[in-house]
């Protein structure tokens, strides 16, 4: 509570130098005009290989949950970026004024957060289809007796009416289309509702009001009872809007790609894949998400031996999120599992490679952890006089891990061969190493060990490194 006071005072004095800020009531100087927009459209974003999309994180749109990616927002945005066959990147901000301005600036081409379409932010940015229908409700928590009470004693003590905001003091986060909406509602009951505008975003004031240290908030429904989920100590039945659509956000140059996800979203909408993704961040009870020692967001944690994970990176200087990317794409932290072809324990070790480094299936998850660094730490020296670039040479490290050192090295003979860079992974020996399942490539003279199903490492590539991406967008 201390800290949103703070937060306030410091916002009164903004607000006294420059004017208040807010996305639903947007100076026109905080956003760059169509004409001054980034040139991106569909074409250039098919040329870049991949689309770039800016969310928010919280339990709804996109987290880390035992180590895996998650979110309604995230799952939608994996979907189009199938259809459209290109890869996706994931930006990350809870500020709405920046999530504005990576848009218009072509830092992102989509911005995938619970967006309220108004006709203050279309003067900004062009809407898509609307994917889902709400409307906004207060957030006020029941009284601790709340149980023993019956409903017309609980009516009484709960808000009821928006009549009974009179004198009320309201947190909202700033830029968000909440603050107008009470504005407008103060004017339509003809008295003053005390809104106070900080940078946390609904989640967080959703939390606090749940903890006793604010009185109110307002949230758009579908957040506010996926929050009651976790707090049933929450009241989230009054409304305070009409119905609003929700839709992302596209920059207003960028008529094709705004074309192809408008299309994509009006067939995906009606799709089971679509009714399982609101199903399960949405209908799901989650009430022990938010204190699960795995939720990223409020632990910082991924799995139950970071702490082990974190030691052993630095035997081989790498970013210790990386290495448990790694450990979740071979065991998804399990140290029990063991695959078809004898690997066994959190880093799937083959028997012979386990054996050289010291361990077997008796050993200890810790001791598994540190012999596949071990192994790792091979590997690297393996590459390391040939390619300077550390962060490069990462992905040669993993694709060895995976499929083994031979296969790695046949690779970067024929990117040689083909006039690519041997040192250089992605669209050089990448692709090789994908196509080493080819007769053209797997049985050319400069391969040494035959046939690779390269399609495979190449994804174990890909997929670690994503992830890699994703825990850090999630934590510090």
């Amino acid at each position: 509570m201390k800290h949103l006071l703070k937060t306030y005072f410091n916002y009164i004095i903004v607000t006294v130098l420059l004017f208040s800020f807010s996305c639903s009531r947007t100076s026109e100087s905080n956003f760059l005009t169509q004409e001054q927009q980034s040139q991106i459209d569909l074409e250039q974003i098919r040329e870049r290989g991949k689309i770039i999309a800016v969310t928010n994180y919280n339990s709804t749109n996109y987290f880390i949950y035992r180590g895996k990616p998650m979110g309604y927002q995230f799952d939608m945005l994996r979907h189009l970026a199938e259809h459209l066959d290109i890869k996706l990147e994931v930006l990350v901000t809870n500020s709405l004024e920046e999530s504005f301005q990576k848009i218009n600036d072509g830092e992102a081409d989509i911005l995938a957060i619970n967006l309220t379409k108004t006709s203050e932010r279309k003067k900004f940015i062009h809407f898509t289809e609307p994917y889902l229908q709400t409307h906004q409700v207060l957030v006020q928590k029941k009284p601790k007796n709340h149980r023993r009470l019956t409903k017309n004693k609980l009516d009484e003590e709960l808000i009821q009416n928006p009549l009974d905001l009179a004198d009320k003091t309201v947190y909202v986060q700033e830029g968000s289309a909440y603050s107008q909406r009470l504005k407008n509602l103060a004017g339509e009951i003809g008295d003053t509702i005390h809104i106070i505008e900080v940078p946390e975003e609904a989640e967080t004031l959703i939390e606090l009001v749940a903890k006793g240290e604010i009185d109110y908030t307002v949230a758009d429904e579908n957040v506010a009872l996926v929050s009651q989920t976790y707090y049933p100590s929450l009241d989230v039945s009054l409304a305070i809007s009409f119905p609003q659509n929700i839709g992302w956000g596209i920059r207003k140059n960028a008529p094709e790609f705004e074309n192809q996800v408008n299309d994509w979203l009006r067939k995906f909408k009606s799709t089971r894949s679509y009714a399982l993704i609101y199903h399960k961040y949405f209908k799901n009870q989650k009430s022990d998400l938010v204190t699960s020692d795995y939720y990223a967001i409020n632990s910082g944690q991924i799995s139950s031996y970071d702490n082990a994970i974190k030691d052993a990176a630095k035997d081989i200087g790498w970013d210790w999120k990386l290495l448990a990317s790694l450990i979740y794409q071979e065991s998804r932290f399990n140290p029990t599992v063991k695959s078809w072809a004898g690997a066994f324990g959190l880093m799937q070790l083959m028997p012979t490679t386990a054996a050289r480094f010291g361990v077997d299936e008796s050993s200890s998850p810790l001791e598994h952890i540190y012999a596949g660094v071990r192994f790792i730490k091979w590997l690297d020296n393996q590459f390391e006089d040939v390619i300077k670039d550390s962060e490069e040479r990462k992905k040669f490290i993993l694709a060895s891990y995976n499929v083994g050192l031979g296969h790695v090295l046949d690779a970067q003979r024929l990117a040689v061969k083909y006039g690519k860079d041997p040192n250089k992974w992605e669209d050089n020996v990448d692709y090789y190493l994908k196509n080493k399942s080819e007769a053209k490539y797997y049985r050319d003279p400069v391969v040494k060990y035959g046939y690779c199903r390269g399609s495979e490492p190449y994804k174990y590539v890909y997929e670690i490194m994503e992830r890699y991406e994703h825990y850090n967008n999630i934590l510090n």
